[in-house]
């Protein structure tokens, strides 16, 4: 038995480390490959690494954004700026609240914001995560707190691109780390200060969906609870928002009063779908994302509601 269990040990250590290196091989070569398991987005998308690296930057702000792509795409901090706000944009892709606590944890305290913006989407209060997992791990500095959320979620492909990532961020601190750097236009996407992502200007073409309901997932208002205590401690204010939709897209779920129920009872919350006037064909480039004419109407109703109800004061 004793035998056995020696013989054992010596068989799982081999296969950590043949694995261990499996990953690094495939990850660096070979990518596409392990695709399904193994998913690592460094500076492929949403300008994540660019975000990040520039956070240090910012500090004693008056607004935080955080939320998904709804957040970068949506809060254009240049609008901000003018009305004499300082702020910075910490939203990333398909950022649901798992990410953002993460996110909070590791820059709140640098970036000490006067109040928080927080866009809330059934869209990512239904998702499990795992896709902006993959993009923080994959452009952020990993610690600790990566591990348990890796341990949370428990995904195999999770798994894997954290191991690869922690390779990947020595091998980039051994080597040249300027060739790494990321360019801030990509495609149609162009990257501002303060983490904003304007696209190229576009219109969505009117398209009728059919009715559907939203599924949510109960793990994501767990962590949005922890977000609240989070901030609540440190005394800053924390406002809800949901980012405006086409109409068609909106109207065609069946329980959006369910969320801006479930979302209030949590604090302040404002549900642009229902304030900004906006045009399906002139205002949007895809069915939930605003194009630059979108943008500018949204954040200034955004500001005017801001001032109107005394939460912040226009200089």
């Amino acid at each position: 038995m004793k035998k056995f269990i020696i013989l054992l040990l010596k068989f799982s250590l081999f296969s950590l480390v043949f694995y261990s290196f499996l990953i690094i091989f495939w990850g660096r070569f070979a990518p596409s490959v392990l695709s399904p398991n193994l998913n690592f987005t460094y500076i492929k998308y949403g300008f994540t690494n660019t975000r990040l690296n520039e956070i240090k930057n910012f500090k004693n702000i008056d607004i935080l954004f955080l939320g998904s792509s709804h957040a970068y795409r949506g809060f254009d901090t240049r609008i901000f700026d003018e009305a004499g706000l300082k702020s910075f944009n910490l939203g990333s892709s398909s950022q649901t609240p798992l990410q953002t606590e993460i996110l909070l944890k590791r820059y709140l305290d640098s970036l000490t914001p006067k109040m928080i913006l927080f866009e809330v989407s059934p869209v990512t209060f239904s998702l499990d995560g795992v896709e902006s997992t993959l993009d923080i791990i994959s452009n952020d500095k990993n610690d600790f707190n990566s591990i348990k959320l890796a341990l949370k979620q428990n995904n195999l492909k999770i798994y894997n691109t954290l191991f690869y990532s922690f390779f990947h961020s020595f091998y980039r601190d051994l080597f040249d780390e300027k060739k790494y750097a990321e360019d801030i236009k990509k495609g149609n996407d162009t990257y501002i200060s303060g983490g904003y992502v304007e696209n190229q200007m576009k219109y969505f073409k009117y398209v009728d969906y059919p009715e559907i309901k939203w599924v949510f997932n109960e793990t994501q208002f767990s962590a949005l609870q922890r977000i609240i205590e989070l901030v609540n401690k440190r005394n800053i204010k924390l406002i809800f928002i949901q980012a405006p939709s086409t109409s068609s897209f909106y109207k065609s779920h069946t329980n959006n009063l369910e969320f801006d129920e479930r979302i209030n009872k949590y604090g302040i919350y404002y549900n642009f779908n229902v304030i900004s006037k906006l045009d399906d064909s002139l205002h949007f480039y895809d069915a939930h994302h605003l194009n630059q004419n979108g943008v500018e109407i949204f954040d200034n109703d955004v500001i005017n509601l801001l001032v109107k109800n005394e939460f912040i004061k226009r200089e």
